[in-house]
């Protein structure tokens, strides 16, 4: 949707004092492509290249885009075009977790593009999720290589940067991305007798590496959840609660491998469907485009979200992702007041005020809540 021309009068000498007072920090500038987007268009140019961060920040400051994107991939020559001329080095390995992927209840209430706390609280849970029971333990990642920021609207940025992942091909990062989310899962891998009739069902331990120790740490946890959380998984109501009153045998039973405590017909159909829901759960929403394609260019960290004015802030470390608050801890401007004619805009919550709902009426509330509705197409500045 276009943006009301006085809004973008308004914001955008707002954007330029911002690139002036904020310093650049990025690694390796001068091996990266950067792309620059408008209100209405996120990347309407890229192949730019800059020399050092003053270059960029003059470049910033000059222009004032609304969007600010570069390469985690590195080039010996970021500008060249097409692609092949640019020789490729090397890339860091992305994961991009955006709230829209997550398919939440609320969001058919305020629609896809608009952000509640629900829709935060939800994209940060997977985020935290990726890193503690895929990077870190899975594919041995150290905190310190993980490189974690604010996407500046819907969700977060993990950039992966280790010598072990920076030469991987895209069919390499594919591998990756379809193992974070379950694709092509054999459960004969897991339950090798599964299809062999008369024999208890052997499979996965807790403390088992990998998928199948997920499975069976996950299936305990349902079961200590209660019936609702066995549903989740597919497990009919009548079954849930079999299990349930049997929790203590089956526990002790999947813990020790044998998954075969409780008696249910049609095991491989079950079973199936309880990793299924699972892999489904975990992994779906990873942008796994944005993980594969190492030409890909997304957010610059510490720049502005042109359909937020929010900030892709970078975040020191996992601790701190589990504290953090986006409409806190990303707002840009200041609380000054600014009248603008809200249209129809869902209930907003930043730095602890609550702004609405509001429809087709002039209000006077802070500088940043105005940017945010502004920009986000459900208000403009009142005459």
């Amino acid at each position: 949707m276009t943006i009301d021309p006085k809004v973008a009068q308004f914001i955008t000498p707002l954007i330029r004092e911002y690139y002036e007072k904020v310093p650049v920090d990025i690694e390796r500038l001068n091996e990266r492509e950067f792309g620059f987007g408008s209100y209405e268009t996120k990347i309407n140019t890229r192949h730019h290249a800059f020399n050092n961060k003053e270059q960029l920040k003059e470049y910033l400051v000059a222009n004032a885009p609304p969007f600010v994107s570069c390469s985690p991939s590195f080039y010996e020559k970021p500008a060249a075009r097409p692609m092949e001329k640019k020789i490729w080095k090397g890339a860091e390995l992305v994961f991009d977790l955006d709230s829209t992927d997550l398919n939440l209840a609320c969001q058919k209430v305020h629609g896809s593009s608009w952000v509640c706390d629900n829709c935060f609280n939800a994209v940060k849970d997977e985020t935290l999720k990726l890193i503690e029971d895929f990077l870190i333990p899975d594919f041995g990642f150290s905190e310190s290589e993980l490189k974690l920021s604010f996407s500046g609207n819907r969700g977060y940025h993990i950039h992966v940067v280790s010598d072990a992942v920076m030469e991987l091909n895209s069919k390499e990062r594919k591998e990756m991305s379809d193992y974070i989310s379950g694709n092509n899962i054999n459960i004969e891998s897991f339950f090798p007798n599964i299809n062999v009739r008369g024999k208890r069902l052997d499979g996965p331990k807790p403390s088992d590496y990998g998928w199948g120790g997920k499975i069976a740490r996950s299936v305990i946890s349902a079961l200590n959840s209660g019936e609702s959380a066995l549903e989740e998984f597919g497990i009919e109501k009548k079954e849930a609660r079999k299990l349930i009153k049997n929790k203590t045998n089956v526990t002790f039973g999947i813990t020790t491998g044998n998954w075969d405590k409780v008696k249910i017909p049609k095991k491989a159909e079950f079973w199936n469907n309880v990793i299924k829901n699972l892999t489904i759960k975990q992994g779906d929403s990873i942008d796994k485009n944005v993980t594969n394609d190492t030409s890909h260019i997304l957010r610059m960290p510490n720049t502005l979200h042109g359909d937020t004015g929010l900030i892709a802030r970078k975040i020191s470390s996992i601790s701190r992702l589990e504290k953090f608050d986006p409409m806190k801890d990303a707002v840009a401007f200041s609380s000054k007041p600014v009248k603008i004619h809200a249209i129809n805009s869902p209930e907003l919550s930043m730095k602890g005020k609550t702004y609405g709902p509001y429809k087709n009426e002039d209000v006077e509330i802070e500088m940043y809540a105005a940017i945010y509705l502004m920009l986000k197409r459900v208000a403009v500045l009142a005459e």
